[in-house]
C-alpha cells in the first residue's frame, strides 16, 4: 500500500528527514534532554550544570561535547571556566522542521 504523503513524495525533503532524525536522536537522551533544560534559560558553566542535573561531572561533560558538536550549545571560555548556552537559531532550525513536518 503506497502512502500519498506530501512529505515523502519530495525529493528535497530526504535531507529534512536526515537532520531531524539526527536531532531526535542527540536530545532523545534524557540527560541531554535535561542539560538544554537546565540551559534553557540561563548560560551555566559545567560546574553548576552537573550539581543541578546530580549527575558526576564526566558524564554532564561528555553530553554537552556531543550537544555542541552537533552545534546546539555555544561555549564561551572566562578564565578557567566553560559558559554554555543554547545555541537558539539552530534549535529554531530542528523547531522549524518539526512544524514543517507536524503542522
Amino acid at each position: 500500500m503506497k502512502y500519498n504523503c506530501q512529505c515523502c513524495k519530495n525529493k528535497l525533503a530526504h535531507n529534512d528527514f536526515k537532520q531531524l532524525t539526527d536531532f531526535l536522536k542527540i536530545i532523545s537522551d534524557e540527560s541531554r534532554l535535561r542539560i538544554l533544560c537546565t540551559l534553557h534559560s540561563n548560560r551555566r558553566c559545567v560546574c553548576e550544570i552537573w550539581q543541578n542535573l546530580d549527575l558526576p561531572q564526566n558524564l554532564v561533560s561528555h553530553h554537552l561535547r556531543i550537544l555542541k558538536a552537533h552545534n546546539l550549545l555555544a561555549a564561551r571560555k572566562k578564565g578557567t571556566y566553560v559558559f554554555y548556552k543554547i545555541n537558539q537559531k539552530e534549535i529554531n532550525k530542528y523547531l522549524g522542521l518539526l512544524k514543517k513536518f507536524f503542522a
